[in-house]
């Protein structure tokens, strides 16, 4: 089925003439027509203009042809942005393309679907978006996680040949990780921000979701460079990123964090990572237990640092320019509370309040300035690291996909579910996660991810080192 195909595959395809850009998104909307109802990956999508592109694809281009799904945080013009909120919910189409967007297209890759996700990506669920919760693709009873739920379950799913997500603290890698995909989040300034609905701008960065970590590579060659349009794009040199991503691992150091690996792991999950270890071992590399000795910060340092973002950056969405503007007014004030307590949901809200307490006089001092303090404790400990190896692995998370609502009312333990990803972003640091095992739950294989970490601007060793496991895996 040309749905369950990889982009390398649909390359392949195209020379030879076997099949066309228009059989793909045919054949894909027809999957999704039969199975989203169940899993509620999408949003919205548009098969006619989906399928106009295919009838033009120049299939010479790097991904000439190959339909990509969209998380809904993401500008795409003349597209409904909804962030999968109620605020912006049939209010907001995208006057213009994000950055990334008009490198696919020029890419010759066709958009097509708008992929659920948390309510603006704040959640590791897909359970507070303001539309439907999307289910886990492997078991509808659990989580796809989040906040790229949407992205990861049309992936592993086969209702997309790949996605684009957004990580803040892990919202690429965790869902990525229960999904069974692979989940790239790229070094901070690597790839555009422009046009991605902010949520903590020096946290956040788009990313590929997709069937195989050389698809990773080959997207994220298309979505990598400078952007004038962003002061946070870097100025350097992007490399080809499939450079050397089969050369395996002989040779290298590769680091195991013993603060992730002696922490509450489900066992399956230690049991996958421990295999992963030892079979990269096998392959040549050296394996070195270090140590992150600010791990236990990472949580409650993100989260004064995220929601204080969240706070400033929400600040826009007020009933006035743009979004959902309350009918029950009676001045400017209360059209400002009105419209934000009507479109936001409890989750976010809950975000706009704590960072508004941490950034407000007389607590900024006490809690954020301290937590920027913390956070480069935890960056210099990486570096630190990084000078004895060449690569870290450790889990994506502690456990499995959980059931859909295990955690409805306890936020702090929905929290701690992302403590082995946060890292990464406070750090600015690529990492991926790409499948690792299964674990046996209730009668059914849940997967687990495996994660790669780098050295700051290292992302091609991040690809290669999860190569040599992937090729390892599929044996």
């Amino acid at each position: 089925m040309l749905n369950t195909k990889t982009i390398t595959d649909l390359k392949e395809g195209y020379s030879k003439g076997d099949f066309t850009p228009a059989d793909v998104v045919k054949t894909l909307d027809k999957s999704i027509e039969e199975k989203d109802g169940e899993i509620n990956a999408f949003i919205s999508r548009d098969t006619e203009q989906a399928l106009e592109a295919a009838s033009k694809a120049d299939t010479s281009l790097p991904l000439g042809g190959v339909p990509i799904a969209i998380k809904d945080n993401i500008n795409v013009i003349g597209e409904p942005c909804t962030c999968a909120s109620q605020f912006l919910k049939g209010a907001y189409k995208a006057p213009y393309n994000a950055t990334i967007i008009n490198k696919l297209l020029a890419a010759g890759a066709i958009p097509f679907g708008r992929a659920n996700l948390d309510e603006f990506a704040m959640g590791s669920s897909t359970e507070n978006s303001s539309f439907h919760k999307t289910k886990n693709p492997h078991d509808l009873s659990r989580i796809p996680g989040g906040s790229s739920g949407g992205s990861a379950a049309c992936v592993g799913g086969d209702l997309a040949i790949a996605a684009l997500g957004s990580d803040t603290g892990g919202s690429i890698r965790q869902p990525a990780s229960h999904c069974g995909v692979v989940g790239f989040k790229p070094s901070y300034g690597r790839v555009s921000r422009y046009g991605l609905v902010a949520f903590a701008s020096s946290l956040d960065q788009i990313g590929p979701l997709t069937k195989s970590v050389t698809d990773a590579a080959l997207l994220t060659n298309v979505l990598a460079g400078h952007d004038p349009m962003d002061s946070t794009s870097l100025k350097i040199e992007t490399p080809d990123f499939t450079q050397g991503i089969n050369d395996g691992v002989a040779g290298k150091k590769i680091g195991v964090p013993k603060e992730y690996m002696d922490g509450d792991l489900h066992p399956a999950v230690k049991e996958a990572v421990q295999s992963a270890i030892k079979a990269l071992e096998k392959e040549g590399a050296e394996i070195v237990e270090v140590s992150l000795p600010h791990t236990k910060y990472c949580v409650p340092t993100y989260y004064i640092l995220a929601p204080a973002e969240a706070s400033s950056n929400l600040s826009r969405f007020d009933g006035v320019r743009y979004g959902n503007r309350s009918t029950d007014v009676t001045d400017v004030l209360s059209m400002y509370e009105n419209s934000r307590e009507e479109g936001f949901g409890s989750e976010v809200k809950r975000r706009i309040l704590l960072g508004t307490y941490v950034l407000s006089s007389g607590y900024y001092d006490a809690y954020y300035i301290k937590a920027q303090k913390v956070r480069t404790l935890i960056m210099q400990d990486f570096t630190k690291v990084f000078q004895v190896v060449d690569a870290i692995i450790a889990p994506v998370s502690p456990d499995p996909a959980r059931k859909i609502g295990e955690n409805d009312g306890d936020p702090l333990k929905e929290y701690l579910a992302d403590i082995f990803t946060i890292a990464a972003n406070l750090a600015g640091i690529p990492a991926i996660s790409v499948p690792c095992g299964t674990a046996s739950v209730d009668g059914k294989e849940l997967p687990i991810g495996l994660q790669v970490l780098g050295p700051y601007l290292e992302d091609q060793t991040v690809f290669q080192v999860a190569r040599a496991w992937e090729a390892l895996y599929q044996d």
